[in-house]
């Protein structure tokens, strides 16, 4: 496995080179930071190739609304946005979103979450070896920099959790 750090990303439009990408969202109770996830999408993906789909989780609250309101105010990209009708966990609303990229022909997933925590900034940059056919697969971390992971949002006892759990499994 490799790792590299990212390079700050060029004003210029990503080259998809034909192919499409779906930015999935995975969201439940997140009515106040989807808006802000979707505003951090980099204007370099602002492009006919490019397609947001958000999956709310069947959210308490007001997750679906405030999705459906940054799309009619925005049209930079595609965005289309669905409501489970009962919870399906973290694991089933993934399921739905690559079901959804494999029946509408995408050649890439990026997956983000609707409460911020996953850079949405740093997607250029890890389609980069996706794009070049140098990777089938690219992860990224929040936990790199740590101090970041918290900026970014990252309650303190998921945090802490965290620290604990990579402590114990090298451990091991």
């Amino acid at each position: 496995m490799r790792h590299m750090e990212l390079e700050p990303s060029a004003p210029d439009l990503v080259d998809l080179q034909g192919k499409r990408l779906l930015i999935f969202v995975v969201a439940y109770n997140a009515e106040t930071t989807i808006e802000k996830v979707l505003s951090r999408i980099p204007r370099r993906l602002h492009n006919q190739d490019v397609e947001v789909l958000i999956i709310d989780d069947s959210s308490n609250d007001a997750t679906f609304r405030n999705g459906v309101r940054y799309q009619q105010n925005h049209s930079a990209f595609k965005i289309t946005i669905l409501r489970t009708p009962e919870n399906q966990g973290y694991g089933g609303n993934q399921k739905l979103g690559y079901r959804y990229a494999i029946d509408n022909n995408f050649d890439f997933v990026a997956l983000v979450h609707g409460d911020g925590q996953y850079a949405p900034e740093k997607l250029p940059a890890l389609l980069g070896p996706l794009i070049a056919d140098e990777a089938d697969a690219v992860f990224g971390s929040r936990m790199i920099d740590k101090a970041a992971a918290r900026a970014g949002g990252m309650p303190f006892y998921k945090w802490i959790g965290n620290q604990i759990l990579t402590a114990f499994q090298t451990a091991c």
